[in-house]
């Protein structure tokens, strides 16, 4: 192996010699690849060995790779250089509560003094202490209506503990993801009494206001853009594992945990719970081609095709009346196809023209288009591992070429124009259809070649983002959430997740203080104006959608 690595293959002047040893340094990479996967299939059988002896399993080794950073930070950041940055003073944008004049001591001063004025200081400082009011409501009692008349209490008062705490509460659990019992340590510290189950339920309970405005958040964001962002992660919920689903654009973020990720429940997501449609019209045909059908079903499938909707407890019957023998992927399929068909031709609702996510299956066919993350694509050559110095060579030089392209795309971004848009793809179809000779490398450049035209569809579109890494750091905030927490154990608990995440991330993109919000709603006091209404102004200040219209600028 140590003189195949010493070569220079292009030195060889025998063709015949140098695709041999091509071939020889092809046959050493497939060989330490099928190694590497052996070792660990190995190691993962010891360790379920010791766990079955009650030993514990070899620990993961950190090595000496750099720690991960810990702030929000998107893939796409991790690409980029380092920025130097430039500190800047916040004095400007501190609201000042109150001043006091501090005189120098008379004592200190020679005979010759003369006042010049002031020298101002801002000091930040916050008071935590406790408000506890013991509210005396009158009461009257009428004789002749035979009832008692109780003064309310004031707005934002209800129950045992004020706007205040729940304000805090709301903050330091959704808002700052801090655990349940830090929250109740905090507030024994400041001195109010208040138990675990107290707290759950200051979370949780009565938040009816609150999920009308992140259901109102949704529906605005849907309406605010052609183009949506979505990707998911893990949940438990009650010791189960379920999926959030994050979708998002520049100017919103909503969180929906369901059961399940596959297409349907993503589609149900995407259309806001609304009934669900089936149509199995031409493009549903388009879609069921990928598999395989026996000369009956395709002859039953293609004589339903039409341009009407069907109900789900319609559809589904149908189904089992005139197809009963069809596969599970085959009825999946159907099901699937028809109900995206409908969706895309809905006029009563918003509808996603182009979904920018990963290229996990779930994802395809729910845009009308679909544009792939560039950042997900350049994993794949990431995860390469070549042993050989030239096809590591190779690799490097690719990678490089790589990350230049993605530059290209973005500069397109900025200044779109025809021109630019036909030499880019003249250069992604070179880029992806090189020959290196290194097997593993050109198999995965056939592989991003198939997928031009979602990745590609910034060309088209060029406000689309070239990767997703803004509904990964929303599905990031999710994770920091699970990290901390057991997850929520009830269908409040769920709802509260997805509600308070949504308004918290939505109003961050929104330059709104979540306290402040928070504590605007709690107290009814109604200043901060609907987050629905900011996000459909941000919406329209932003101009998303102009590349979407029938001239676009460019």
């Amino acid at each position: 192996m140590m003189m195949l690595d010493d070569l220079e293959l292009n030195a060889i002047q025998d063709e015949n010699a140098r695709e041999l040893i091509r071939r020889l340094m092809n046959i050493v990479e497939k060989q330490a690849a099928e190694l590497r996967e052996v070792k660990a299939e190995n190691q993962l059988l010891r360790d379920e060995v010791s766990r079955l002896k009650g030993e514990q399993g070899k620990p993961k080794a950190k090595g000496n790779t750099p720690r991960r950073p810990t702030s929000d930070h998107s893939s796409e950041e991790e690409r980029k250089k380092p920025r130097q940055r430039h500190k800047r003073s916040k004095k400007k944008e501190i609201q000042i509560d109150r001043e006091e004049v501090v005189k120098v001591d008379p004592g200190r001063l020679p005979e010759d003094a003369k006042f010049k004025g002031y020298v101002e200081v801002v000091v930040q400082d916050i008071i935590v202490k406790t408000d506890n009011v013991l509210f005396r409501k009158e009461k009257y009692h009428s004789a002749l209506n035979h009832k008692m008349y109780v003064a309310e209490l004031p707005d934002g008062y209800e129950g045992q503990f004020g706007p205040g705490i729940q304000t805090m509460a709301l903050v330091l659990y959704f808002g700052i993801g801090t655990s349940e019992p830090k929250i109740l340590e905090f507030f024994e510290n400041v001195g109010i009494h208040i138990s675990a189950g107290e707290i759950s339920n200051l979370l949780i309970k009565k938040q009816a206001i609150f999920h009308a405005e992140s259901d109102a958040v949704y529906e605005a964001g849907l309406q605010s853009s052609p183009w949506q962002q979505t990707d998911d992660t893990l949940t438990r919920v009650d010791g189960q594992n379920q999926h959030c689903h994050v979708v998002c654009n520049p100017v919103y973020t909503s969180y929906h945990t369901r059961a399940r990720k596959e297409r349907l429940v993503v589609l149900d997501v995407l259309r806001n719970g609304r009934k669900r449609f089936f149509r199995l019209n031409e493009e549903a045909i388009g879609y069921l081609g990928g598999i395989k059908w026996s000369k009956t079903a395709w002859h039953t499938v293609q004589s339903w095709k039409s341009e009407q909707d069907w109900e789900e407890a319609v559809f589904l019957e149908r189904l089992e009346k005139g197809l009963p023998k069809l596969s599970k992927q085959q009825h999946k399929t159907l099901v699937d196809a028809t109900a995206v068909a409908a969706y895309h031709v809905r006029r009563d609702e918003p509808v996603v023209q182009a979904l920018v996510c990963d290229d996990a299956p779930q994802f395809n066919w729910l845009g009308k288009e679909k544009m792939l993350c560039w950042i997900h694509e350049g994993r794949h050559y990431k995860k390469l591992t070549p042993v050989m110095r030239l096809h590591r060579d190779l690799l490097d030089d690719f990678r490089k070429r790589f990350w230049e392209y993605y530059d290209q795309l973005l500069d397109y971004c900025q200044q779109p124009s025809v021109e630019e848009h036909q030499r880019l793809e003249r250069v992604f179809d070179d880029l992806f259809s090189s020959h290196t000779g290194y097997d593993v490398l050109d198999q995965r450049l056939a592989k991003t070649k198939i997928k031009k035209d979602s990745l590609l569809l910034v060309l088209k579109h060029p406000e689309l983002p070239l990767h997703n890494n803004a509904s990964e750091l929303g599905v990031r905030q999710r994770v920091r959430k699970r990290d901390v927490s057991f997850g929520p154990r009830t269908e409040d608990g769920v709802r509260a997740w997805d509600t308070f995440a949504t308004l918290a991330e939505t109003a961050k993109k929104l330059n709104v203080s979540f306290y402040h919000y928070l504590q605007d709603r709690i107290s009814k006091l109604h200043q901060i104006p609907p987050l629905a209404d900011l996000v459909k102004a941000r919406a329209k200040e932003l101009n998303l959608g102009w590349s979407f219209s029938s001239t676009p600028n460019y």
